[in-house]
């Protein structure tokens, strides 16, 4: 029996970080077998690094995540097995607003406490991908007071408890050749946070589902029908089915820009797929003040597979 192993995984379950970068690449299809050498090289520089960052700056919690979109997969590793549930996301069109689907084929995921620490990460990550890859999106977030949202809200009250979070979002035997590997949702929003701020804390509540100062939950009458804490639960077959989700916010105030970057990590993307059809087949309230603008899905394999990248295992032979 394959046993889910957190210490094998990448950081996908882990908190949210105080200062944060996400990441998405294309990859340049010029030279494929030049692709997968690079890549090789950057799947082993990259535990590299981590190591060497967790020595010299112990306190900064350094955590990484480093995935594969489908089409990527595919391309990179054609004769290897696929995981079950790595798909190309494609848009979800609800009667008033769309999930859409933006290009990626590599992601990384990091954040730590001192963001000195994030720069040069991503920094040292460049010199091993920038011969191959274009990036296509790069957002810097931030921890807001108390680990709230950029809207105000407390973050993280539908996550699973702490004890819980492997088993909702590390694969397990319905998967054993990606065992301790996770499927990531990332997608970007931006919010019109003047027409936000101008609705009464009440209604924000309603929006919600909850109360803003002490996040306790509102009575299931005094909420929105298509309340966020509503509209965005998966109950498959009267099963409430979770995920492990951060919202993180970034901004330029001085342009008037803010936003949060959400990440979801699961078990079964399924699970992810059936909350973001919900959201956006029931109009959720939150979406009048919030526009997606990037989506893409992405399968982050554990620190065993990611070793087998690196030695070449999965590429085909030629």
């Amino acid at each position: 029996m394959t046993m889910i192993n957190p210490a094998a995984a990448q950081d996908v379950y882990r908190d949210a970080g105080d200062n944060i970068q996400f990441t998405t690449y294309l990859i340049d299809q010029t030279d494929i077998t030049k692709d997968r050498d690079a890549l090789a090289e950057f799947a082993d520089r990259l535990a590299a690094i981590q190591r060497s960052m967790a020595i010299r700056y112990p306190d900064a919690h350094l955590k990484v995540a480093f995935g594969f979109g489908a089409t990527a997969w595919r391309l990179l590793f054609p004769t290897a097995s696929q995981p079950k549930e790595l798909v190309d996301f494609t848009p979800i069109k609800g009667p008033r607003y769309t999930a859409p689907a933006t290009p990626g084929d590599l992601f990384l995921h990091v954040r730590a406490k001192e963001r000195a620490v994030v720069y040069e990460v991503m920094d040292q990550a460049r010199e091993f991908l920038r011969d191959w890859t274009t990036v296509v999106d790069e957002t810097q977030g931030f921890r807001y007071f108390e680990g709230r949202a950029i809207i105000g809200f407390i973050d993280g009250t539908e996550n699973p408890a702490a004890g819980d979070a492997t088993q909702y979002a590390l694969i397990g035997d319905e998967d054993p050749e990606f065992v301790n590997g996770s499927y990531a949702f990332a997608q970007k929003y931006t919010h019109n946070m003047d027409a936000w701020n101008a609705l009464e804390t009440g209604d924000q509540e309603k929006a919600i589902g909850r109360h803003k100062f002490t996040d306790r939950e509102l009575d299931d009458e005094e909420k929105l029908p298509n309340a966020h804490n509503l509209a965005s639960q998966d109950n498959d077959n009267g099963i409430e089915h979770k995920i492990v989700r951060m919202n993180v916010p970034y901004g330029e105030p001085g342009k008037g820009i803010a936003g949060t970057y959400f990440i979801g990590y699961a078990r079964h993307f399924t699970v992810t797929q059936r909350m973001l059809e919900n959201m956006f087949t029931k109009s959720d309230r939150l979406l009048d003040f919030s526009t997606p603008v990037t989506g893409n899905a992405f399968f982050i394999p554990s620190r065993l597979l990611l070793e087998r990248i690196a030695a070449g295992e999965l590429f085909p032979v030629e």
